[in-house]
């Protein structure tokens, strides 16, 4: 198999747009594919990988930035400790962050009943 796809082939590959790719590029995500000839880039299988473990680290809910983070550990480290241990780190704050809004949600929500019964009895007392 030709390592080498244009951009349209790893797009099709990949089940992104041509768009994400160069804005994946931009910043850092997948390296700039090789130009040949008429500006034509080429990606190899490698960047193909790369885009298929970041849909992956997204649905985990991962930034891009955190993605940025732990990408390249994926691709250097062949037994895949660091980085699953890196993303391990990261759902973890992610857990903190969301029990921390769910604590502040509930006592809003505490506020809010206590609010409301209270302008209940005051509406209550003046309609008597």
């Amino acid at each position: 198999m030709n390592d080498r796809m244009r951009i349209g082939d790893v797009t099709e590959r990949a089940g992104v747009t041509a768009r994400t790719v160069r804005y994946y590029e931009s910043i850092g995500l997948i390296p700039p594919g090789e130009r040949e000839g008429h500006g034509q880039h080429y990606y190899t299988e490698e960047t193909l990988a790369r885009l298929r473990k970041i849909d992956q680290l997204k649905k985990l809910g991962l930034s891009l930035d955190e993605i940025r983070d732990v990408i390249d550990l994926y691709f250097t480290d062949p037994g895949g400790i660091q980085p699953k241990q890196k993303v391990l780190a990261i759902l973890r704050q992610h857990l903190a962050d969301a029990d921390q809004k769910i604590g502040a949600l509930q006592q809003f929500r505490v506020d809010l009943q206590a609010n409301i019964e209270r302008f209940e009895r005051w509406l209550e007392k003046r309609e008597q």
